[in-house]
């Protein structure tokens, strides 16, 4: 698959798990400081975007001596540098943008760093959230998806809308039919994988998907 890693300038968690989570073909964009955790897991980038505040000029050398692309946006602008990245990343046409270290420290910037998912821009392309052992993928209505993991897995479902309708979901403990949830209701809160594979599918409206992984939870 051609994807498309951003990292973010949030927080680095298990570092070894997501390096393992990594694929040889991934090509990686950083957002400003999300430099600094892509080198801390010797890792290459091909672009970094934004104002470039966080990045140390000795680095910003080293990197453009090893032909990094940078591209420099003021200081005063209305996107936040991960935006930016997003939107480079998705002018590259990939199949998947996989979102990293966007999560931690400042609580304005964590959350508006999931909610950049939903923009309608990105539509076009399969969006996914890794941090740590937990990974998260934005649903669009019509989409139907199939999630692979462990007996006990946690699968949760997060309303990024007012409502989301016609929830089918199988292969969990609370499987639901034709449901409707609603944003800000904890109603679909803690499900849990009951086999290999569950099924998900929306009529209508915005949904995160959340996966943690016990196996890999296990595996700290």
């Amino acid at each position: 698959m051609n994807r498309i890693v951003v990292f973010a300038n949030g927080e680095l968690k298990q570092p070894e798990l997501l390096k393992a989570q990594l694929q040889a073909g991934d090509r990686i964009f950083c957002a400003d400081g999300g430099t600094r955790h892509a080198l801390a897991l010797e890792l290459t980038p091909e672009a970094i975007i934004g104002d470039l505040d966080s990045v140390d000029l000795e680095v910003i050398e080293h990197l453009r001596a090893r032909g990094v692309r940078f591209e420099q946006h003021p200081p005063r602008k209305d996107e936040t540098d991960l935006e930016l990245a997003l939107n480079a990343a998705l002018a590259e046409q990939p199949e998947e943008i996989m979102l990293v270290t966007a999560l931690g420290g400042r609580l304005d910037q964590m959350l508006a760093n999931v909610l950049l998912l939903t923009r309608p821009e990105y539509a076009s392309v399969r969006l996914t959230l890794a941090d740590g052992a937990t990974r998260a993928l934005l649903i669009r209505a019509g989409q139907r998806v199939t999630v692979t993991g462990r007996p006990r897995d946690t699968l949760s479902l997060v309303p990024l809308t007012p409502e989301v309708t016609g929830v089918e979901f199988s292969g969990v403990e609370w499987p639901l039919r034709q449901a409707t949830l609603t944003l800000g209701s904890s109603r679909s809160i803690s499900n849990r994988l009951q086999g290999n594979q569950a099924s998900l599918r929306i009529e209508a409206g915005l949904v995160l998907l959340v996966h943690l992984s016990e196996q890999l939870s296990e595996g700290d």
